[in-house]
């Protein structure tokens, strides 16, 4: 009894005598002193999950009392598991967030989210997910942001800041150019040198070093031969060297298949395999170790930054140090809501036929394959879905919306007002992890039964639920308003509900360009498979360089159907003034201030969104026609006129240079325009830089 006592009285000390579980002490104290303590193989033991049923969870040390560090799928909220179905918040997708255009929106998600997994009793959230989008087939598409980088990293990184003030890790993924599902695995993207920091990794890099994201993940295929997770390029000569990321790196779940040998993985810095050990088993470390494979040093370094991950997420922690977050709450219903308000994009509205007057209208027919259809269902579009509490269809939101003051009705011909839910799903060809979109076009019984409406009724409204771009022929011409509204969470219908009625005037704007027809992207441009999926050899070129997205439809003069950055309000705005206060920049770590004054002129509450774009008038390397630097949301109340003062970096206006291999600034001319798309531009001052 004695000695149980004894055993007992020195397991309530240990805070006290262990360093490494003072919270007093900085991160970097508590880490030496555990290190210290760990054995060699329990420092393999912390580079891998605990497997089988506990895929989301390393492995811990009872003897040293660090418990497993847990973490949770995303991006659409805390995902997936059993136990927590239909308990947390279903956000809209990812694409949708990035058509709302709001930093502040963006941080208030990721806050939310952050919240979610504390309560969830997890660590770390998987998101987001910044892949560019290269071609509009691609099956996490709506996952993603945008196909700019600069829009893309503008709100993830507020994102991440978000999730992260609820000291729950972010995680950047995936790490790099994971931009088609088709063979992600075996595929391996053969891009060049400016293309890639330029392009593919502008928006990691500002994740690294501006949010400070405190993991990253590596993704499926391989990079110009190599794979992700054994990348030294990638991992340890880029991301750690030179951006002085300090955290955790782990694997995309099972992404080790190919990869043949322990040591590379070592070197290269890959800190966690997922979901079970096989390149970094403990017998195989161990293996590897012995054949001198890697140093004890190496390994230090890998532990360490698991180790760092897991005290800033206090996974070390007595329960009374962490906060206990909260989930589904009323606030985060609201919050969903607006977020799906905020990122809907009126594509067209002929003769104002949107708002509608409740007063006006008798009788609706509401129509379509999503009218009726939940999205939140497990597993439903791969990893990223979420079982909500509730999910308010299209359907139950206009019956709310309507009460007993519209009837709704089956047959178009006998209403006032169409209104189809078309657009995709999760099901395989559409848009789904794993697999690709098979065609652009809605499927075919879609777009008969659209036409079959509009000859029916001339006041047909499409509302578009997708999470991609969709091309409209034959049927745009012949409706008289579409309203893309992406996959808007479990807040769905009320959204939608709110923007047809006009209790919400509608102000996304596309983080994508929507083209005419797949063969205008730049990745389907030439039909040759090298360019998409790939060739024989499983290698996809990206042989359109840094010309992805609008930057590609500019160079080309290609009309899209509808151009990045665009959208509808059922409002007015006027672009009074715009000046400059310097046109002389000498340095990099100045910025631009261009102070403009917005007016609305409508008779409508109203956001526009405007946009910066700069055009580099001397340069010696071959640059985009335009390029998104800067963009503000501002809302406006009728006849209301705002001074706005937007500050640019400077480093915003420099290009990869392959002779140097880091960024640079040319000096001299740059065009700064300002616009309401990347094809509708209000308004234009010049620059010069050196």
């Amino acid at each position: 009894m004695g000695l149980f006592l004894y055993i007992l009285l020195e397991i309530l000390c240990l805070n006290d005598q262990l360093p490494y579980l003072d919270e007093t002490l900085s991160i970097e104290e508590r880490l030496q002193d555990l290190l210290s303590r760990l054995t060699l193989k329990e420092k393999f033991s912390l580079l891998s999950s605990q497997g089988r049923h506990r895929i989301y969870v390393t492995k811990g040390i009872k003897r040293l009392q660090i418990p497993p560090f847990k973490v949770t799928d995303g991006p659409l909220g805390v995902a997936r598991h059993s136990s927590w179905f239909k308990k947390n918040t279903r956000f809209p997708a990812t694409i949708s967030l990035a058509a709302s255009w709001n930093r502040g929106l963006a941080h208030s998600v990721g806050t939310a989210m952050g919240q979610e997994v504390r309560a969830c009793g997890r660590h770390a959230l998987l998101a987001p997910g910044i892949n560019i989008h290269r071609t509009p087939l691609c099956g996490r598409t709506f996952e993603y942001f945008s196909e700019d980088p600069f829009l893309t990293k503008e709100l993830a990184v507020q994102f991440v800041k978000g999730v992260q003030s609820q000291e729950i890790a972010a995680c950047a993924k995936h790490y790099a150019a994971n931009n088609q599902e088709i063979d992600r695995k075996t595929m391996s993207a053969e891009i060049d040198e400016r293309t890639l920091h330029e392009i593919y990794l502008r928006a990691f890099r500002a994740l690294a070093r501006d949010a400070e994201v405190w993991s990253f993940m590596t993704c499926y295929n391989m990079v110009n031969g190599v794979y992700g997770a054994e990348h030294e390029y990638l991992i340890r000569d880029v991301l750690i060297d030179k951006w002085e990321f300090d955290g955790m790196v782990m694997t995309d779940w099972l992404a080790t298949g190919g990869i043949e040998d322990t040591g590379s993985c070592v070197d290269a810095g890959l800190t966690l395999e997922m979901p079970f050990p096989a390149k970094y088993k403990v017998s195989s470390l161990e293996k590897a170790f012995e054949e001198d494979k890697f140093t004890e040093d190496s390994l230090n370094d890998l532990v360490i930054r698991n180790l760092r991950t897991m005290i800033r997420t206090r996974a070390l922690d007595q329960d009374e140090f962490v906060p206990s977050g909260a989930r589904n709450t009323p606030e985060h219903q609201d919050l969903a809501r607006h977020a799906a308000e905020e990122g809907m994009v009126l594509l067209k509205n002929k003769g104002d036929l949107l708002p509608l007057n409740i007063e006006h209208v008798d009788r609706i027919a509401l129509l379509g394959p999503n009218l009726k259809k939940k999205f939140g269902r497990f597993l439903y579009g791969g990893s990223s879905a979420v079982v909500p509490p509730y999910e308010i269809t299209p359907l139950e939101g206009m019956k709310n919306k309507c009460g007993d003051t519209v009837r709704v009705v089956h047959d178009p011909a006998k209403a006032d007002v169409a209104v189809l839910f078309m657009g995709l799903d999760h099901s395989r060809g559409m848009d789904s992890e794993t697999y690709d979109r098979s065609s652009l076009h809605l499927p075919e019984k879609q777009i008969d039964l659209i036409l079959e409406t509009t000859a029916q009724n001339e006041n047909t409204i499409v509302v578009l639920i997708a999470g991609s771009p969709i091309a409209m022929d034959p049927w745009l011409d012949e409706v008289s308003a579409v309203l893309n509204a992406w996959y808007a969470g479990m807040e769905a219908g009320t959204a939608i509900a709110n923007i047809l009625f006009g209790d919400i005037n509608p102000s996304g704007r596309l983080p994508i360009t929507f083209p005419r027809n797949l063969s205008d992207s730049p990745a389907h441009h030439s039909g040759d498979p090298r360019n998409y999926p790939g060739d024989k050899e499983k290698k996809v070129y990206y042989e359109e360089g840094i010309f992805v997205g609008y930057r590609w439809f500019d160079k080309k003069r290609i009309e899209p159907l509808f151009p990045f950055g665009y959208g509808l309000s059922y409002t007015t705005f006027d672009l009074e003034s715009v000046k400059t206060k310097q046109n002389i920049l000498v340095s990099s770590d100045e910025d631009i201030i261009l102070e403009l004054q917005l007016r609305n002129t409508g008779a409508t509450s109203g956001s526009e969104v405007i946009q910066i774009y700069s055009r580099d008038l001397d340069s010696s390397v071959e640059r985009p026609v335009r390029e998104l630097v800067g963009f503000e949301k501002i809302f406006l109340r009728p006849n209301e006129a705002k001074q706005v003062s937007l500050k640019i970096g400077a480093e915003e206006l420099a290009f990869y240079d392959t002779n140097i291999h880091d960024w640079t600034i040319e000096p001299g001319d740059f065009m700064l325009e300002i616009g309401q798309s990347s094809k509708h531009i209000l308004a234009r001052t010049e620059i010069s830089y050196g």
